[in-house]
């Protein structure tokens, strides 16, 4: 049978052990005379035995996947699997685990035997579980709390999942499938990994004894559909007048900082500005995770990359950075600055790569400005404060702040300008802001944007590279 990818020296007939016993429902109990009266005991009753049910032939089809499981591993060529169709492999896949259960006398109804070859085809090609989630458009971010507990979040609201692992040896296998297929390695004295799937999702994992209660996975999904500035308006993420400036902004090589909380959407407002780039400047970007989705043609991706198991091998945001100034950038993406390449990102935006990019974690333009004087700090340089801040305003001309609203939208909630100093404070003004206005009985945020009447510092520069933009834009809308 299916000889093609099939192990043909060491094939070994199955061994037939006791045959698994088939749970039988009880029969339903005739009614009471005054059933009327009970329904509402008898309904859940029901539910009950249900919801035991479906768990007892969860837990039994589990059983038999881990047993077909292992009988895939000893009988599949796994060589032979990297060139083979979907197609052939499913149908080798589905035959193998036939023979298994005939041999094992186990009969699985229709919908049982379906969702029992789609997961034995995941755990061979895939991540297991975590394959149904990755495929599933409406899931943003999935976070593995030990082998029982999966959360996903859609639409900026976690819930749980009902998919889980069988245990954390389980759980282990498909964390050590993920970090060895980048040349990583997780375990007791290295328990935490950073690395990025074949699709290019950042995932994150810390494994026992340094996660208590089982190891802890993150996965933050990579976006398959680049969402466009079109798409963010429509989304209601920013207006049509913020998107006119933003394009101006870019255009004319202002250097812009995304500045937002984990989640907010910083990532997505970096590459949505990117699309105003031109396509005949040279982009250089750098990322602990290579997240960007430029669609420039000259474009050159750089990705950090942490110590190797002996503590060797490290190359840092900062040693991309240095090194990316000597290869000749029209602009330099940075995906986030987070440490000592602060120094270098000023240093670059001040000494001619004019619309250089990049994010921070803040939770508003001034705590920005706060945090890259921080940073600053931490990387061991001492500069008297008013240096540093001036550093800073010759350095950033605009601060966008993107946050996730306490119903789960993001939204680009300010945009600001940094005009200087004044004494030894930077000088900033709002130029959009959005405005809440309450809430809905649901928990939705109403609100709208507005201008703040504020003429943009860089009017007269907008003006002479061609972006005249009208003064309406900057009139603050009364609602």
């Amino acid at each position: 049978m299916f000889s093609r990818y099939k192990k043909q020296s060491d094939a070994q007939p199955v061994q037939t052990p006791a045959k698994v016993p088939e749970t039988t429902a009880a029969a339903p109990a005739a009614p009471a005379p005054n059933a009327v009266a009970r329904k509402p005991q008898a309904q859940k009753s029901a539910e009950v035995a249900g919801s035991d049910r479906d768990r007892k032939r969860k837990e039994r089809l589990s059983e038999i996947k881990i047993d077909l499981h292992r009988e895939l591993l000893e009988n599949l060529n796994l060589a032979a699997l990297e060139n083979a169709e979907e197609v052939e492999l499913r149908s080798e896949i589905s035959a193998i685990a036939s023979e298994v259960l005939e041999s094992k006398n186990i009969v699985l109804n229709r919908e049982d035997r379906t969702q029992l070859n789609k997961e034995l085809y995941d755990e061979v090609t895939g991540l297991g579980p975590l394959e149904t989630l990755l495929q599933d458009e409406s899931v943003n971010d999935i976070l593995v709390n030990g082998p029982q507990q999966i959360f996903v979040e859609r639409a900026g609201k976690l819930e749980i999942s009902d998919i889980t692992f069988k245990d954390e040896k389980h759980l282990m296998r498909i964390i050590d499938k993920i970090v060895s297929a980048v040349g990583r390695r997780v375990d007791e004295s290295n328990p935490y990994v950073d690395a990025r799937l074949a699709d290019g999702s950042r995932f994150n994992a810390m494994v026992p004894p340094i996660a208590v209660d089982g190891s802890l996975v993150s996965i933050r999904k990579f976006k398959k559909d680049k969402l466009g500035i079109d798409d963010l308006v429509n989304f209601g993420a920013f207006t049509e007048e913020m998107a006119a400036f933003l394009q101006a902004a870019v255009s004319t090589r202002l250097n812009i900082i995304v500045s937002g909380g984990t989640g907010s959407g910083k990532t997505t407002t970096l590459n949505a500005l990117s699309s105003f780039i031109d396509d005949a400047e040279r982009i250089l970007t750098i990322e602990d995770t290579a997240e960007l989705q430029l669609q420039q043609t000259h474009v050159g991706r750089m990705e950090s990359r942490p110590p190797n198991v002996e503590g060797k091998g490290e190359v840092s945001p900062r040693d991309c950075l240095k090194n990316a100034l000597r290869m000749r950038p029209d602009r330099i993406i940075v995906g986030e600055t987070r440490g000592a390449e602060v120094i270098d990102m000023l240093q670059a935006m001040n000494t001619g790569h004019d619309g250089s990019m990049t994010t921070i974690h803040a939770n508003s333009a001034r705590d920005g400005i706060s945090r890259l004087e921080n940073m600053i700090a931490m990387a061991g340089i001492e500069m008297p404060i008013k240096a540093v801040r001036s550093q800073i305003s010759s350095a950033v001309n605009l601060i966008v702040q993107a946050s996730r609203l306490q119903d789960g939208s993001r939204r680009m909630t300010s945009i600001t300008e940094i005009t200087g100093m004044e004494g030894d404070v930077i000088s900033m003004q709002e130029l959009f802001r959005f405005q809440r206005v309450g809430l809905t009985p649901d928990n939705k945020i109403i609100g709208h944007y507005t201008a703040t009447g504020v003429r943009s510092h860089y009017s007269e520069r907008f003006r002479l590279w061609g972006f005249d933009l009208p003064a309406s834009i900057y009139e603050p809308i009364t609602v």
